[in-house]
């Protein structure tokens, strides 16, 4: 996942964005409105970490003209917690918002919440996805294969469904526990081989690709044959 941090002060904005590469995260950082407003548009990240507090640009009107060009989830940074509240957010088309000095781990798990909760939105109103005979349908949460279902556990559904909104990426182990299982997960990664030796049970071997020392891919088993 991409994100865009604007932040100008650089005590700050430097090691977060640090830490967030540390996360898997691949990191833009710009220290100003203009800037953050010809990077969204020229490069669209995945998310934007906006401080309202810029030196140049007001940036409530960074975010609000922003949202207005593109629906790219932003969480808003504010040094004051009477600066926002639940309406203010609405108002600016933010999706969440943190305040100074927040916890990194705290963040994180913001960051993985709401690219989640878009993503689900996203991946619903876009409509069932299909790979070769399988159709997979986040609505209804059901998978079939010729039209027929096929039974999954919940957490079996969320990862393929995960693993085919990109059909044939390489996903890596620590991206598919951050965001099937939670980004605070602290159990052994095995329940992750579990529930793939499973899938493969019931969707067939040759659907999962497992690329060694990466992580798991998801492809159309009849397009290999």
């Amino acid at each position: 996942m991409k994100l865009l941090v604007v932040e100008d002060d650089p005590t700050i904005g430097e090691p977060l964005c640090a830490g967030l590469v540390r996360e898997g995260f691949v990191v833009h950082l710009v220290a100003s409105g203009q800037e953050a407003l010809g990077s969204a548009a020229d490069d669209p990240p995945d998310l934007i970490l906006l401080d309202l507090g810029l030196p140049d640009l007001d940036g409530r009107a960074v975010c609000r003209e922003i949202r207005s060009a593109s629906n790219v989830p932003i969480i808003v940074v504010t040094a004051r917690s009477d600066e926002i509240d639940r309406v203010t957010l609405l108002e600016l088309g933010a999706d969440d918002y943190v305040v100074k000095p927040f916890g990194f781990r705290e963040l994180v798990a913001r960051i993985g919440a709401v690219l989640r909760r878009t993503s689900t939105v996203a991946a619903e109103s876009a409509g069932p996805i299909e790979i070769g005979s399988f159709r997979i349908d986040r609505r209804t949460h059901q998978l079939t294969r010729d039209g027929e279902p096929i039974g999954l556990t919940p957490k079996e559904f969320d990862l393929v469904a995960f693993l085919a909104a990109d059909p044939g990426a390489v996903r890596t182990r620590d991206d598919i526990i951050r965001n099937v299982w939670d980004e605070n997960w602290w159990g052994s990664t095995k329940t992750l081989d579990v529930h793939i030796a499973s899938l493969r049970k019931k969707l067939g071997a040759d659907m999962i690709h497992t690329v060694r020392g990466v992580g798991f891919s998801l492809v159309d088993p009849d397009a290999c044959s």
